[in-house]
């Protein structure tokens, strides 16, 4: 490997953020921070809910809720991950939850308190104790990456940190299986080709793969799709989290996990609590269940509903636009009054827990290439991501990629020292086969497909179906042309694996299969690295 001075971090969520601020601070290597809209618009951003952090026992200002635990938290993440979570992954999350709260004080966030000044602690659906830390009740998201932004800027006039806003990611520049750079399209529309020593990818997810989504217009699996492209392993890639409550609406958005943390209920069109009877935990559910849940009532044509007056009766008026001032506002806006009436919701895909394999220092399997936060998977979240565990696991890896970078340079050979690189799986010769056709899709026509076919609940006609459909299409457009890679990847991942477990759920095999056959077979690699991009053409392994 060689030793990296010039990095390239593409991204601008808290994965991103984190990275390039660590990176320019430490005057080691020069920095540039590619953001394919204006700097920090990710879905980092848009995360209503908080940070999970389990709190000193006693301090100034932290205390944790009584009888949590790290080991808790740990335990927490793997049930909601099916087990199927690199535990060693799921610790160094956990352990790191109170350094990583208290490194984004210092960056300037600030975190909700109670009336005697301690951090206000949230309690989520599948946490066995309140441990969430919000920031701006409902918009912690919005305010972590305003703090940074405002930090990256300062940053980046003195000079310590380049930065390309409104510039897009075509795909990977590579050298006898090396990343050397990026190909990307500027502000003014021109393509650039900009080496690097280094690339982190921290692009995010593909929520714009379906119809119904929590993500804003730039989740397009860009970054999962060049890295497919320059032959990096992928895995876990048929885990695609729904959100359970995305508003019903003709401008949907998500309603946080935290309102039914504070007691609001889901009812079908008869009023009827529906998930008291899938499971034990009823709306406190992981969200694979309750998005299943609530798929099986709108499958016979019915609504479903989110049910906070009862909130509001209990804790008084106007308690739910001070809890929730974010989603108040947008609800308003749109004409609803969720103090006196239920909202109509829907699964809306949320967060894809597969992505580009890494190990726990960020390093795919291709030599340059680094990967942090959605896009990539380091396991730690299994089969299903635990509520407020995807911040905290973008700012944790983040910092560990920066901090393998820094050493990297450090080191006479180029190798990150005390950690052994990853052992990447070998494929046999037949794998997955990847056409593009010769029907130019747009891009509605491929989220309608993949929500009918790849969604909550899936089986093998229409996963078929899907496949056979995203072969015969291609796309002149370069965003729509990764989504549909990225589509054709989720697909093959779902179909291949004959079993349900997490937030993959097929109907046709009802019963989990066990950890170790689960895991088996959710690997993809192409090692593709002569995929030129976003022509027709067929790719094999």
């Amino acid at each position: 490997m060689r030793t990296p001075r010039r990095v390239l971090v593409i991204g601008s969520g808290l994965a991103g953020l984190t990275a390039a601020l660590q990176l320019a601070e430490s005057k080691a290597v020069e920095v540039t921070l590619v953001s394919k809209a204006e700097l920090g618009e990710s879905n980092s951003r848009y995360a209503q809910g908080g940070i999970a952090a389990v709190l000193p026992e006693q301090s100034k200002r932290a205390r944790r809720s009584a009888g949590d635990s790290v080991p808790a938290h740990v335990q927490d993440t793997l049930i909601a991950g099916a087990m199927l979570n690199n535990r060693l992954a799921v610790q160094q999350m956990c352990s790191a939850a109170y350094e990583v709260v208290n490194a984004l004080t210092s960056r300037g966030v600030s975190f909700d308190v109670t009336a005697d000044g301690y951090w206000a602690l949230g309690l989520e659906a599948a946490h066995s104790f309140p441990r969430i830390l919000h920031s701006g009740g409902d918009s912690t998201g919005a305010g972590i990456i305003e703090a940074l932004v405002e930090l990256v800027r300062s940053v980046a006039t003195i000079g310590h940190l380049e930065l390309r806003e409104n510039t897009t990611l075509l795909r990977l520049l590579t050298e006898s299986g090396t990343v050397t750079g990026a190909a990307l399209r500027t502000a003014a529309g021109e393509v650039e080709n900009l080496g690097a020593d280094a690339v982190v990818l921290a692009t995010g997810g593909g929520g714009q793969i379906y119809a119904h989504t929590t993500n804003p217009s730039g989740a397009t699996a860009d970054g999962l799709a060049a890295a497919w492209q320059a032959g990096a392993v992928l895995r876990d890639l048929e885990y695609y989290q729904f959100h359970p409550t995305l508003l019903d609406d003709p401008e949907p958005f998500m309603i946080s996990e935290a309102v039914r943390g504070e007691g609001a209920l889901l009812r079908n069109e008869r009023g009827e609590r529906f998930m008291t009877a899938v499971h034990p935990d009823a709306e406190l559910a992981p969200r694979d269940v309750v998005s299943r849940g609530i798929a099986r009532e709108l499958a016979g044509g019915g609504k479903v509903f989110l049910d906070a007056t009862g909130i509001a009766s209990k804790d008084g008026p106007g308690f739910l636009s001070r809890r929730f001032p974010g989603i108040d506002a947008q609800l308003r806006a749109r004409g609803w009054e969720w103090e006196r009436e239920p909202l109509p919701v829907m699964p809306g895909a949320h967060y894809w827990m597969g992505g580009v394999a890494t190990d726990l220092l960020g390093r795919s399997s291709v030599p340059g290439l680094y990967a942090v936060g959605e896009v990539a998977c380091t396991g730690a979240h299994g089969a299903n991501r635990l509520a407020s565990n995807s911040l905290l696991e973008a700012a944790v890896f983040a910092a560990r990629a920066a901090t393998a970078i820094q050493t990297a340079i450090q080191s006479e050979t180029g190798e990150e020292a005390g950690e052994e690189a990853a052992g990447w799986p070998s494929f046999p010769a037949e794998g997955l086969r990847l056409r593009q056709g010769e029907q130019q899709v747009e891009r509605e026509e491929l989220s309608e497909l993949m929500m009918a076919q790849a969604g909550v609940v899936r089986d093998a006609p229409g996963l078929e179906l899907a496949a056979k459909q995203l072969a015969q299409w291609y796309s002149d457009d370069p965003q729509t042309a990764q989504l549909l890679t990225a589509a054709q990847l989720l697909v093959s991942a779902a179909a291949s694996h004959r079993g349900s477990v997490g937030a993959h759920w097929r109907s046709d095999y009802p019963e989990p299969l066990t950890a170790q056959s689960s895991a088996a077979g959710s690997i993809v690699n192409l090692a593709a690295t002569d995929y030129p991009g976003t022509s027709r053409r067929e790719a094999t392994q």
